[in-house]
């Protein structure tokens, strides 16, 4: 009696395992997906933005037209729909970039910097870039939460069987991380 009750104990145990890391790891890639669906969220709150300050600077930056150019075409791009997901990432890393480029430039312009409309449309742009942010480092968070449980023993062996890959976290690009030379992106 006792033989046969260990031996249900231990079954017992073997079948919830997998089922317990099986949902775990569900349950991280599903953090994963929701995160990255609010930074989808956010670079559509940015796109939204991108039209109305294009309008209201263009008069005044004839200058910077060809930037003004630059990020309505990746905009474009991104929207598409038709970006695999690292390419979607590295076209909305230029958009920030160019989006960078314009704020600055913006300095230059004394009636710009006394438009209302302009400066509540930088003051959006720049709590949205914020916010994609924050966002970006939750995702990474969550990713590598993921794959710290898919690498890591004992899961590991429950992940491959049931396959579960690791993810990418989002990282900044090399460019993004130095200094802005803003008289070279005018000149692009």
């Amino acid at each position: 009696m006792i033989p046969a009750i260990l031996l249900g104990v231990v079954l017992l145990v073997l079948l919830c395992v997998p089922i317990s890391v099986y949902n775990a790891l569900i349950a991280r890639k599903n953090q994963t997906v929701n995160l990255f669906g609010t930074i989808d969220a956010l670079l559509k709150k940015r796109h939204d933005l991108i039209p109305n300050l294009v309008a209201s600077v263009k008069e005044y930056m004839k200058h910077e037209r060809e930037l003004l150019t630059k990020v309505t075409e990746e905009r474009a791009r991104a929207m598409s729909g038709q970006l695999s997901e690292q390419d979607r990432m590295k076209t909305e890393n230029a958009i920030g970039r160019y989006l960078r480029g314009i704020m600055v430039a913006v300095e230059n312009y004394p009636n710009l910097k006394a438009n209302e409309h302009v400066l509540q449309l930088l003051a959006a742009l720049n709590e949205v870039e914020e916010q994609i942010s924050a966002a970006r480092r939750a995702y990474n968070a969550a990713v590598t939460d993921y794959n710290n449980a898919v690498q890591m023993f004992p899961s590991n062996l429950f992940a491959t069987m049931m396959g579960f890959a690791p993810k990418q976290v989002l990282e900044t690009p090399e460019e993004e991380r130095k200094p802005v030379d803003v008289d070279a992106l005018f000149k692009s």
